[in-house]
């Protein structure tokens, strides 16, 4: 069942459950482990986790009382992260919470048993972590951040705000991005339509990423689009060259914008985080995956960096930019 035809089944479920339990106490910690690809001191991740555990503290979950959590962060390193999924299951943690595919992927592959929450990546259907979302019949469940459709309107998007564009090159770091052949096979429909050429930039490390968009920037009228919330150090170096050589870029993530990306569309990740609090909860109070729905984003938001515009000289249309949620001066 795909999420159009139980997505009023969902309704307003995940905020609806009785308050009484929020209050009850157990007698005894219960133990949460948490796998991060991602720098531990980021700020994205950081608001992540702070929004989970305001949402566990509303359920009654309150860290050092009743709950500990313990958390490895592999920075970037998949090798780091199947050398911590071993390690997070061995002391038989209550739950087990991932907030992206590569990290579900290797812990579904520790552990066959122990209930696993994902708090954000793709459509969990199209990359294989779920195979039926209405009742998930293995032990994963959780929030998907997106869905590959939504791809083609990055691109969509992206000409609208530099409508001079008629190349876009998709920026993607395959080892931490193993469902980026559905976003890819979405933007490439889009872009016969918009009659916008695409060109994939695949890149393992620094060294890659600069001479391949060094070398796109070499022609005019090009732009990017980065698949998916780039590690700190690569983002670090996109924004640069981005500015550097004028290329408009869509993001998939609020969090890149503020660091000055020009774009983003993209699910809300810190309030998908703190309702995925919610089947922890329920998870801990003994109900069991196959009850518990995968979820997909209700709203996406449009953001835009318009300090980053103007270092790049381009002058976004009006109409855009009454159509965004939110501008960054």
């Amino acid at each position: 069942m795909r999420r159009r035809e139980f997505i009023a089944l969902l309704g307003g479920s995940a905020v609806s459950w009785p308050l009484s339990s929020r209050a009850q106490q157990n007698d005894h910690a219960r133990r949460i482990g948490w796998l991060d690809l991602y720098d531990e001191n980021a700020d994205e991740s950081l608001a992540i986790r702070r929004a989970f555990r305001e949402g566990l503290a509303s359920y009654g979950w309150i860290e050092g009382r009743n709950l500990s959590i313990d958390q490895r962060f592999a920075a970037g390193d998949v090798n780091l992260i199947r050398r911590y999924a071993p390690e997070l299951v061995s002391p038989a943690p209550d739950v087990l919470v991932t907030p992206s595919v590569a990290t579900t992927r290797v812990m579904q592959q520790a552990t066959q048993t122990i209930p696993i929450v994902f708090t954000g990546g793709g459509d969990a259907s199209a990359n294989g972590l779920v195979r039926n979302i209405a009742r998930p019949e293995g032990n994963t469940t959780g929030f998907s951040s997106s869905e590959p459709e939504r791809a083609g309107k990055w691109l969509e998007l992206l000409k609208q705000a530099a409508p001079q564009l008629s190349r876009a090159a998709i920026v993607v770091k395959p080892e931490v991005a193993p469902t980026a052949p559905n976003y890819i096979a979405s933007i490439e429909i889009a872009a016969q339509t918009l009659l916008v050429q695409t060109s994939k930039i695949a890149f393992h490390d620094a060294v890659e990423l600069v001479h391949a968009i060094d070398a796109f920037a070499a022609l005019p009228n090009g732009g990017l689009i980065v698949l998916p919330p780039p590690l700190l150090p690569d983002r670090v170096t996109i924004l640069k060259l981005a500015v550097e050589h004028r290329l408009p870029a869509m993001y998939s993530n609020r969090a890149v914008v503020v660091e000055g990306g020009l774009l983003s569309y993209s699910s809300d990740l810190v309030e998908q985080s703190r309702r995925a609090a919610t089947y922890v909860d329920r998870l801990l109070r003994g109900v069991k995956i196959a009850d518990l729905p995968v979820q997909f984003p209700t709203k996406y938001q449009l953001v835009v960096n318009m300090k980053t515009a103007k270092a790049m000289d381009l002058t976004i249309p009006e109409p855009f930019l009454l159509h965004a949620d939110e501008i960054l001066e």
